[in-house]
């Protein structure tokens, strides 16, 4: 069984949000409202050694090992893949919205009945994903995943700094750059377990995979 986990270099990372369009479309999401995305790329400067930075920042779902939105839901609307991602059943959420405030990285966001309608004017009765209002997140693209696919913010990101892979394959890339020890989660003291890493540079000999 996989352990699917994303690294995201940001050091590579240019702020172009072609991901974030990607995600937008292999999932549906709310693009009419700019605080409705699955992946947001944080755009921050910051003065460092005397002069000032721009450094793009990627977050989304941290997809994690203990996850406080599976523990919260009452529902069973919530839950976590033996491979990893959690997943939303939008047919059993109720809405109540605890998944959003046990979340300690803001990841969750409302969907409701105003969006439903304009998505179905949006992207066509036919192809649409989404018939009922949930608490919405990103699954790393769970559906791709069972076509053999990469999430689509991975498969798009044209630098590359998004890279997605197996933690139980010690073979795999991200697996590799884990084990380094230099790809930290967000908020590690809290237990929650993230899937999701951040590595400001590529492991000497791992650079060029």
């Amino acid at each position: 069984m996989a352990h699917y986990a994303m690294v995201i270099n940001v050091d590579t990372c240019v702020g172009c949000n072609a991901c974030m369009a990607a995600c937008s479309q292999a999932n549906q999401t709310p693009v009419w409202d700019s605080s409705k995305f699955r992946t947001y790329v944080h755009d921050e400067e910051f003065e460092k050694d005397g002069r000032w930075v721009r450094q793009f920042f990627p977050r989304l779902c941290n997809q994690c090992d203990n996850p406080p939105c599976v523990t919260v839901c009452p529902t069973g609307a919530t839950w976590k893949e033996e491979s990893g991602p959690v997943r939303v059943d939008p047919e059993i959420c109720m809405g109540c919205e605890a998944c959003a405030m046990a979340c300690p990285y803001d990841a969750r966001y409302p969907i409701d009945r105003g969006d439903v309608a304009h998505a179905k004017a949006y992207y066509g009765e036919a192809f649409l994903k989404r018939t009922h209002p949930a608490v919405d997140k990103c699954d790393f693209c769970w559906d791709r995943l069972q076509q053999g696919l990469e999430p689509a913010c991975v498969e798009t990101c044209v630098a590359h700094s998004r890279i997605f892979g197996d933690l139980d394959n010690p073979d795999d890339l991200v697996s590799r750059i884990v084990a380094s020890g230099k790809a930290k989660t967000l908020l590690p003291e809290i237990g929650t377990g993230p899937n999701v890493f951040y590595i400001d540079k590529l492991p000497e000999g791992l650079a060029n995979e």
